[in-house]
């Protein structure tokens, strides 16, 4: 029996992870730490927690006697550590808040880990995901392996980079048995609409300019959440101790022309004239120090365990599209913030 630790599982990508593990490992306890920040919503993962082997808890990956206390009660085996600030915009107007969430709590967790499980590390996995930023900027060729020099432009893939070097540190210092892996951007259901998809798909439906930096010429490799989550339970089980791996959707795209495929998907999908949500592209100051292009090569999972993306990006964007027309509720809920009274209902939290 394992009692795994999800941290941030309330989140965009954590939530799905959760969910998979949940429904695929009847004989695992999930255990769901989140802090329930802006970004944390359990209206994404609703419709599993009443299961037997799933519990949810209110917490703060900082706080070291808490997270201590968390590891003797819950019993926890393996840690998958998914809990991050992860806006780039967030991150250059407040990085003391990524530096104390990205790095100081993965240190905590980190000496949790080391002290409960030091009778005997092998049998325990701690499992890092971070982000395909670390590695900084690409020019037009070329991709990120997993041995690419890191070269971080921004505070929050500072802080991530920073976080990555602690994991490893302790692997090499503690012993502890790590992973990690380094993902390209996610897109899909629950994600919150500060990121470009959702942003974009929210103001065309509401009829507000859809604002894009620069000229909207920076690339991006996208890979869809569900994909990501089965990416995380390969590597979780198959992956070899203290590697790295890279996931990525094998898919570049300039932002302006993901916009504009939003554009036309949301026309059709309203019953829009062809070209009327295109009319809503304003663009604005370019992100300071923003990266031309990411691009993942992401031949090492594949080839060592087999995964691979199981949708092709047109087909994943039209199912994003669906989901977010489909639950305008939890759109609703999360822009006006009352997805956090979900937590307070739910629990009867005063």
């Amino acid at each position: 029996m394992k009692n795994i630790l999800v941290t941030g599982g309330a989140g965009f990508i954590g939530s799905h992870v959760v969910r998979l593990f949940v429904n695929k490992y009847s004989n695992y306890n999930i255990i769901n730490l989140d802090l329930l920040t802006y970004a944390g919503n359990l209206e994404n993962i609703k419709d599993i927690e009443s299961s037997n082997n799933y519990k949810f808890i209110k917490g703060d990956i900082c706080d070291a006697d808490f997270i201590e206390q968390l590891f003797k009660i819950e019993q926890i085996t393996d840690v998958i550590h998914l809990a991050a600030e992860s806006h780039v915009d967030r991150s250059i107007s407040d990085p003391l808040s990524f530096v104390k969430t990205n790095v100081f709590g993965t240190v905590t967790l980190l000496n949790a880990a080391v002290k409960f499980w030091k009778q005997d590390l092998s049998n325990h996995i701690f499992y890092h995901v971070s982000t395909d930023e670390v590695y900084g900027s690409l020019r037009e060729d070329g991709f990120f392996l997993e041995t690419t020099p890191y070269d971080p432009q921004s505070p929050y893939s500072a802080s991530k980079a920073s976080s990555d070097h602690f994991v490893r540190a302790w692997a090499n210092t503690y012993k502890l048995q790590v992973k990690i892996s380094n993902c390209s951007n996610n897109y899909g259901p629950n994600q919150f609409p500060e990121k470009l998809l959702p942003l974009m798909i929210n103001n065309i439906k509401n009829n507000k300019p859809l604002p894009v930096y620069g000229k909207g010429e920076n690339i991006r490799d996208w890979l869809y959440v569900v994909d990501h989550a089965r990416a995380i339970d390969d590597i979780f089980h198959k992956g070899t101790i203290g590697e790295t791996y890279n996931v990525g959707g094998f898919n570049e795209w300039k932002n302006i022309d993901i916009v504009h495929l939003l554009c036309n998907l949301m026309d059709k999908k309203l019953g829009k004239s062809e070209g009327e949500s295109a009319k809503l592209i304003t663009y604005v100051t370019d992100r300071a120090g923003h990266d031309h292009r990411y691009a993942i090569d992401a031949s090492k999972i594949k080839k060592e365990l087999g995964w691979k993306p199981s949708l092709q990006f047109e087909e994943g964007m039209e199912k994003t599209v669906e989901w977010y027309l489909e639950n305008p509720n939890w759109l609703e809920h999360v822009t006006s913030g009352s997805y956090k009274d979900y937590y307070k209902k739910t629990y009867l939290v005063n």
